[in-house]
């Protein structure tokens, strides 16, 4: 399969093609180009939509509700429309942003098709606009956040002001996208949809590459090919930065010699990029890094999980590929202290401590419990985890069951609906989730509404208690209404 027909092969809406989408205004300034973003609350999307007023743009748009994220665009100079019309839509504007989820009878898209306005995909302007810079895209199943997040903040450390979008905002930086003073463009590269196949990066960074997905690919061979044609599309005189402790990001490696230049990192001593020495207190490593065998010097990094471990070698091997000196990287690795909603600690209150983690994947879930166990010692781990579509939670329901292993108590709400058909819903809910959760030796019950969740909370949770909500979803509104319960009491 080749990469366009890959590129094309679900999508709702028929994308210019690729030179159109480089030619937008023939590489002209932003500054004065009119967007309309419609779905403009999204995380991606805001952030690319922050990033075009930055540049000076005119930024319209529309969401179905009100935020906080839409409340920002409006103080940045954008008008965001609450709620879909087609009267929303500008008469005079240059380009219209969909966001992935969008369906084709929204009324301001549909207008938009009526009028041929040119109508891109989020991925594809993102693509667009990293074009005109020398892109840094970091993809994977899991991770891609962190990583992306922890990179800027490295450069920034090391005197590189990079331009960035990514999906969550860097506590440190207070946004999830922002304009830089250098050549370079970070941005995530998700495969929903095959939407990083619109990137065109000068490097690439492979972090994993699993089954997710599964309402988009038919199976993990079709992922992995996916991933491919990925770097594939990374420019000729550019790099792949390569996770090769993963068997299907080393599969992907091995097929590009002679194609494109891959740097590797891992534990191995094989690899470009090596962490040795590793060294584990409360859930945070210290290490050595290796250069090529040779010692660039040692870290402690602030992110707890061994994972992180991998991820923080992701950002000094990328640095290395962008001309930047690692060492002095390395030397502000430590100083990252991690994305909105990963591993986020909320508060302590009354002896309970409340986190909120954004993982909706099975080995997500697991690695996250794990660093909260290692990292602090709960009397007891209670979970309240959302899951995230219908269709994921039936494709993965045995090993989401097994992944809550290192919780003592799993409170299940209704799951996220998103993207899901009515046959989807038909076979699965939150409570076969609990009783397969419940079948692998865990304690765990559905409870629906939120506020029944936070009622079940204050009544059985116990000093020297943790209390993490998770998932991909709304969840997070626990968090935020347990907490303000336990001030309350206070």
């Amino acid at each position: 399969m080749s990469r366009t027909e890959i590129q094309s092969h679900p999508t709702r809406i028929k994308a210019p093609v690729r030179h159109e989408v480089v030619n937008l205004g023939g590489r002209r300034k932003l500054a004065g180009t009119k967007f309309h973003f419609i779905g403009a609350g999204g995380v991606g999307m805001s952030g690319l939509a922050q990033f075009l007023i930055e540049k000076k743009a005119v930024v319209t748009g529309s969401d179905q509700t009100a935020t906080a994220i839409t409340s920002r665009l409006s103080r940045m100079g954008a008008t965001i429309h609450i709620g879909h019309h087609a009267d929303h839509l500008p008469g005079d504007v240059d380009a219209v942003v969909v966001s992935a989820a969008i369906r084709d009878d929204n009324p301001e898209l549909a207008l938009a098709l009526r009028r041929g306005c040119r109508v891109y995909k989020y991925a594809q302007m993102l693509g667009e606009v990293m074009n005109r810079y020398e892109g840094i895209a970091i993809s994977g199943t899991h991770g891609k956040s962190t990583t992306s997040g922890w990179l800027v903040h490295s450069l920034k450390q090391a005197g590189v002001d990079a331009n960035f979008v990514v999906g969550a905002d860097i506590v440190q930086l207070g946004g999830s996208s922002g304009c830089g003073d250098s050549r370079f463009f970070v941005a995530e590269a998700c495969e929903y949809d095959r939407s990083f196949l619109n990137l065109e990066p000068r490097i690439a960074c492979l972090l994993n590459i699993e089954r997710d997905h599964l309402d988009c690919y038919r199976d993990e061979a079709e992922i992995v090919e996916a991933f491919h044609q990925f770097v594939l599309g990374t420019k000729p005189d550019g790099q792949v930065v390569a996770n090769t402790q993963d068997a299907n990001v080393a599969a992907v490696a091995s097929r590009l010699v002679g194609k494109r230049a891959v740097v590797t990192f891992g534990f191995d001593t094989r690899c470009n990029f090596c962490a040795r020495n590793i060294r584990e207190h409360d859930g945070l490593h210290g290490f050595d890094v290796l250069q090529n065998g040779q010692r660039l010097g040692t870290t402690d990094i602030a992110l707890p999980g061994r994972h992180n471990v991998l991820n923080a070698l992701a950002v000094v091997a990328m640095a290395a590929s962008m001309g930047i000196e690692p060492k002095s990287v390395l030397d502000g690795l430590g100083t990252f202290k991690g994305m909105d909603r990963r591993l986020m600690l909320k508060g302590s209150f009354e002896g309970v401590t409340v986190l909120d983690d954004y993982a909706h994947h099975p080995t997500e879930v697991r690695a996250s419990l794990n660093a909260i166990r290692q990292r602090y010692h709960p009397k007891r781990l209670w979970c309240v985890y959302q899951a995230h579509q219908y269709s994921r939670t039936r494709f993965f329901l045995d090993e989401f069951a097994a992944s809550f292993a290192q919780a003592d108590v799993t409170i299940v709400p209704e799951i996220y609906f998103v993207r899901d058909s009515q046959a989807s819903r038909s076979e699965v809910n939150a409570e076969i989730l609990a009783e397969r959760i419940r079948r692998q030796g865990t304690e765990a019950q559905h409870i629906g509404p939120f506020d029944a969740v936070c009622d079940y909370l204050q009544q059985h949770v116990d000093a020297g208690d943790m209390v993490v909500t998770m998932g991909a979803g709304d969840v997070w509104k626990v968090a935020d209404e347990y907490i303000r319960r336990l001030r309350t009491n206070h």
